[in-house]
């Protein structure tokens, strides 16, 4: 990760909201005692003070006691998540977490044998196939977009008398309306009018196919990340970047910014590489265009992503494969068991990168937490995540930036961020910070279209 941090983290470390709210406190205790010497006499007044010290005594012990008592009492027990383990630090909740996930009005799959598409809607249990009548290209490019895939690679009818069908099966037809909800324009079907269903194929991507730790992480078998990618400019190793497609690569904007008065010419891409001493002269791919995230702020890394445009495409293999972008079907809640990889520092100590890729589970820790009073003090915008432990166990650290963060959802795994930043490495109450992939997926979309 980067070295930097933002610069807000200095001043709120200097004095956080937890002393001005201490003095605050003070005054309202003093204000009383002041305003009653001025009407009692002086044997009344004694003996009011007297009462008031013992009050007041005995309540700073009871405060006193509370203070150092209840950090150890409210140590967490395992399994309990980081968002409960720090309540009491101002702008922390769990509320944010714990709201339930609306239902899915609309969800899409694609069957195994003939990538015949059926929808699920929410009034229904069951899956439909889709009726050719009213299909479009378009339609078609959204649906693989919804699902985390770059882009469409096929769509066609398929006659119903080519395929055999339970009797049970039910269709969905689509009608399109303005300002109707997605219930209304699919609308189930007992049967296709055309006698044809939608046969569509999206890119490929999230599959392990070898499927078989960075700070307290572990070595990594090849094809373990077969989308995970070595940015090296010349000989060196720069950043970790996340296949998408054969001719695109994701990695983090401040990684091309350090180095962009580089010639485009000094850059390669090395995919299916799992130790850096196998690399030889003139391997790996030639970067042809380098295009960051036009909003990309060198100050506090917001917009922190860049693709890649490779000048011939990778082969894919069992060990080189694209990652699958965040699906409109799910949000990964906090907590879940996500995964970050790269060949960065494997010691918080140590000045030299990884020769072996690593990997460590990593969860997603909600940006309210990461945001508060005793993490990162709002430093967080809406364009980044926070993986991590408040522990400091595992993290992600220099020479790892630009790399994936990965979440499963089943066999199908996710880019859900590209690594950040963050305060040293493996600190504890400094979790690593992503960008939120999710919230540049029309920017992706858009820019692998027209290139």
């Amino acid at each position: 990760m980067l070295d930097g941090q933002a610069p807000m983290e200095a001043q709120h470390a200097e004095e956080g909201p937890g002393s001005k709210i201490f003095r605050a406190e003070l005054g309202d205790l003093q204000r009383p005692i002041l305003q009653a010497g001025r009407w009692c006499s002086v044997r009344r007044c004694s003996a009011v003070l007297g009462v008031l010290g013992l009050l007041a005594g005995v309540g700073v012990g009871s405060w006193l006691l509370v203070l150092y008592l209840w950090p150890a009492a409210s140590q967490p027990t395992p399994g309990t998540l980081p968002d409960e383990m720090t309540l009491s630090c101002s702008g922390a909740s769990s509320e944010e977490a714990l709201l339930p996930s609306l239902p899915k009005t609309v969800s899409f799959r694609t069957s195994s044998e003939g990538f015949l598409l059926e929808v699920q809607v929410k009034a229904r249990p069951d899956w439909l196939l889709v009726c050719h009548e009213g299909w479009s290209l378009a339609l078609g490019v959204r649906i693989c977009r919804s699902l985390g895939h770059l882009r469409l690679t096929y769509h066609k009818a398929v006659n119903l008398s080519d395929i055999k069908l339970n009797s049970s099966q039910g269709f969905a037809q689509l009608f399109p309306r303005l300002g109707g909800s997605q219930e209304e324009v699919w609308q189930p079907r007992n049967s296709c009018a055309s006698g044809q269903v939608v046969s569509l194929k999206c890119s490929a991507c999230g599959a392990r196919p070898l499927a078989s730790r960075i700070v307290g992480g572990q070595a990594v078998a090849p094809g373990r990340w077969p989308w995970q990618a070595s940015v090296m400019l010349g000989f060196r190793h720069a950043c970790g970047g996340s296949v998408l497609a054969p001719h695109w690569v994701v990695t983090a904007a401040h990684c091309i910014h350090s180095f962009r008065l580089s010639r485009l010419s000094s850059w390669r891409v090395h995919a299916g590489l799992v130790s850096h001493s196998n690399v030889k002269p003139h391997q790996g791919v030639m970067v042809e265009r380098i295009i960051p995230h036009p909003f990309y702020s060198a100050q506090n890394h917001d917009y922190d992503v860049a693709l890649l445009r490779l000048q011939t495409p990778l082969d894919f293999s069992d060990t080189v494969g694209a990652v699958c972008l965040p699906s409109e079907e799910l949000r990964f809640p906090r907590g879940s068991q996500c995964w970050v990889s790269g060949w960065g520092h494997t010691d918080p100590s140590h000045t030299h990168s990884s020769d072996m890729l690593q990997d460590t589970v990593v969860p997603l820790l909600s940006t309210q937490l990461c945001n508060s009073s005793c993490v990162y003090a709002g430093a967080l915008t809406p364009r980044m995540l926070c993986a991590g432990y408040l522990d400091g166990r595992a993290d992600a650290c220099q020479g790892d930036s630009g790399g994936p963060l990965v979440c499963p959802d089943g066999d199908t795994w996710h880019l859900v961020g590209v690594v950040s930043w963050g305060r040293g490495c493996a600190e504890p109450n400094h979790p690593g910070v992503y960008a939120n992939v999710a919230e540049f997926l029309d920017w992706i979309y858009d820019t692998a279209q027209v290139h």
